[in-house]
C-alpha cells in the first residue's frame, strides 16, 4: 500500500484531514426469532455504512428496518456498572440520593439505571464515595425482551457479533432472552 494512502487514512481517522465529516447514525431492524436490534454507528459516508449493515443483517438472516421500526422497543437511559465487592447499601444509597432510579445486582456487579440527565450526578456521587465504577454509559434498555432458542439463537448471535465487528459501529443493543444454557450450547 502507498505511504501517501496510509498517511490519509490516519489524517482521517483523527480527524486532521478536511472536508470530512463525522455523522451518528441509528440504524434498526429484525434478528432471527423477531429480535429487535439497534446498532449506532459514527461513520463519515452513512451510505457505504448502510450498504455494509444490511449486508450483514442479510447474511445472518435479519432485515434492517426503516427509522423507528425497532427503537419505540426501547427506553434511552443512563446506566453505570459498579463492582459487587462493594456494600451493596452504600452503592445503593449513593446512587438513590443522587437521582438514579434503580440498582439490581448482576452476578458480580450492581447495574444503577438512571434518567440520562441525572448520569453525570450519580457517576460523581459514586466517585465521591471511592465506589468501584466499571463503565458509564448512555444505553438503550428494552422495554420488553424476545426469546429465542436453538438455531436462531446461533444466528442471531453471529449477527450481533458480526455487526459489533464493523469499524464504523459503536454500540449495538438488542432485545433478546437466551438463557444460560442454550448460551453455552452456541458459544461453547
Amino acid at each position: 500500500m502507498p505511504l501517501d494512502n496510509i498517511e490519509r487514512a490516519i489524517k482521517k481517522g483523527t480527524g486532521e484531514l478536511e472536508g470530512v465529516t463525522y455523522e451518528e447514525v441509528t440504524y434498526e431492524g429484525y434478528g432471527p426469532g423477531g429480535a429487535a436490534i439497534l446498532a449506532q454507528a459514527i461513520t463519515d459516508n452513512a451510505n457505504r455504512t448502510v450498504a455494509e449493515i444490511r449486508n450483514v443483517f442479510t447474511r445472518h438472516g435479519g432485515n434492517l428496518g426503516a427509522t423507528n421500526s425497532v427503537a419505540w422497543m426501547f427506553d434511552r437511559r443512563g446506566q453505570i456498572i459498579v463492582d459487587a465487592k462493594a456494600s451493596e447499601d452504600a452503592t445503593m444509597e449513593a446512587a438513590l440520593d443522587s437521582g438514579a432510579d434503580d440498582m439490581v445486582r448482576d452476578g458480580d456487579v450492581f447495574i444503577i439505571t438512571t434518567p440520562p440527565a441525572q448520569l453525570h450526578a450519580v457517576q460523581e456521587a459514586l466517585k465521591t464515595r471511592k465506589l468501584p465504577v466499571q463503565s458509564v454509559e448512555i444505553a438503550m434498555i428494552p422495554k420488553s425482551t424476545v426469546k429465542v432458542e436453538g438455531g436462531d439463537a446461533k444466528k442471531l448471535l453471529q449477527l450481533v457479533e458480526g455487526l459489533e465487528e464493523m469499524d464504523d459501529v459503536s454500540k449495538v443493543f438488542s432485545n433478546f432472552d437466551i438463557d444460560a444454557e442454550a448460551m453455552a450450547a452456541v458459544t461453547g
